[in-house]
Parts: C-alpha cells; sequence; structure tokens
C-alpha cells in the first residue's frame, strides 16, 4: 500500500494537472495539518481517495491566495465543512479503519499563544486518554492497537524545535513506547534543506516528517 503524505506546504508537484499521473498508484492520502481545505478538497476529486487529516495550528484562518487577505473561520463550523464539503476526513481524537490500517489522529502543536487549536503537555494526554477505549478494543479484536499515529506537532526530541511553538509533546514518546503504531506522522516542522532528517526510529515506532509530501510504502 502506498500512502500520500501532505503537510503544511502546497507543493506543486501535488497541486498539479499531473496529479493523477504522478500518483496513480497512491491507495491512500493523509494530511498532517496546516493545509488549505481547497487544497485536501483538489487532492481527493483528483486521485478518488480516502483522505483523512487533522488540523494544524495555523490552517484554522483559511488564506485567499488571489486577494492575499486571511478569511477569518471558526473553529467548530470548520469541522462541519470537512465532513459535508470536500470528501475528507477530519480525525484528530478519533481512531479509524481504512484499507486494512487502524489510523488515528492527534491535532495542533504546543501552546504558545493561546490560539486555537494549541495544547498544554496536559491537554493533548487527556485526548489520548478520551482515544483508549478504541485503542483497546482494537488490540482485542485485531491483535493490535494501531498502526498509524496521525499527528501536526512531533515527540519532544524527535525533529522539533527549541522554541515553544515547535516543541513536541512528551506524550507522544508515552504513546509510541505503550501503543507501538508502526508509523507516527507529523507535519509543523518546515525542512528547507533535502538533506534534512525526515524519518527517525524510536522503539518499534518510525517517525516521519511529512512536510510538503512524502510517499510511505506499507
Amino acid at each position: 500500500m502506498k500512502i500520500l503524505c501532505v503537510s503544511d506546504y502546497i507543493d506543486p508537484l501535488v497541486y498539479s494537472d499531473s496529479i493523477k499521473e504522478r500518483f496513480k498508484n497512491v491507495d491512500l492520502v493523509l494530511g498532517a495539518g496546516d493545509l488549505p481545505l481547497d487544497y485536501l478538497e483538489f487532492i481527493v476529486s483528483s486521485l478518488n481517495k480516502p483522505l483523512h487529516f487533522v488540523f494544524g495550528n495555523h490552517n484554522l484562518e483559511e488564506f485567499d491566495y488571489y486577494t492575499g487577505k486571511k478569511l477569518e473561520v471558526n473553529f467548530e463550523e470548520e469541522q462541519k465543512v470537512c465532513y459535508q464539503g470536500i470528501g475528507a476526513e477530519h480525525i484528530s481524537g478519533k481512531v479509524k479503519k481504512e484499507e486494512g490500517l487502524i489510523i488515528a489522529g492527534l491535532g495542533g502543536s504546543m501552546l504558545y499563544n493561546n490560539g486555537k487549536n494549541q495544547w498544554s503537555e496536559f491537554g493533548m494526554k487527556m485526548q489520548i486518554l478520551r482515544m483508549l477505549p478504541a485503542l483497546l478494543f482494537n488490540k482485542l479484536r485485531y491483535g493490535r492497537y494501531l498502526d498509524i499515529l496521525l499527528t501536526h506537532a512531533s515527540p519532544l526530541g524527535i525533529h522539533d524545535k527549541p522554541d515553544l511553538c515547535h516543541k513536541g509533546f512528551k506524550c507522544f514518546l508515552d504513546f509510541m513506547r505503550i501503543f507501538k503504531p508502526k508509523y507516527l506522522i507529523h507535519g509543523h516542522i518546515h525542512l528547507y534543506d533535502s538533506s534534512e532528517e525526515r524519518s527517525t526510529k524510536y522503539c518499534d515506532t518510525y517517525v516521519v516528517n511529512v512536510y510538503s509530501h512524502y510517499i510511505i510504502e506499507v
């Protein structure tokens, strides 16, 4: 199975007329946040594949690329649009089974200026606890808790940065040790050099920064 992962940047290789040919073998799309909904809609309509995503900490204000202005968006209304309008599913705080894979989502970043979809360490732990019944059910039924954890922020000390906004969550480290996903897929950390590290193994999990776009083959 091939998974197209996108995050944080409208990649001209994806947002192009050749998307169907370039990504024709993709089975699933995952969005790790900070992308306009019309970009996700373009991917869904072009590839006709399932797309699951989480919100980041910036794309709650949609940016109008034609006028150069930001459009204020209500967070709750934004989630309704996701379900009804673009064919993608917002999965933050949820556990889903798709194409034989068990995927859980945790959106947002570390709390740094009290903006929307920012979380303290405690707040993110509470989100994880709310997913616990679904994860335990999966372990009993399928023999594993999950395959992929989709996040916006990175784990503490893995691909993160020293400033508070880009600091990773310690509870993601605990999550990987306990629930052992095959992958933790995140965005948020911009990559400006092709030699920068994208994938790091932590315990049994590959932590992958999917900034711009990245293909994972499961």
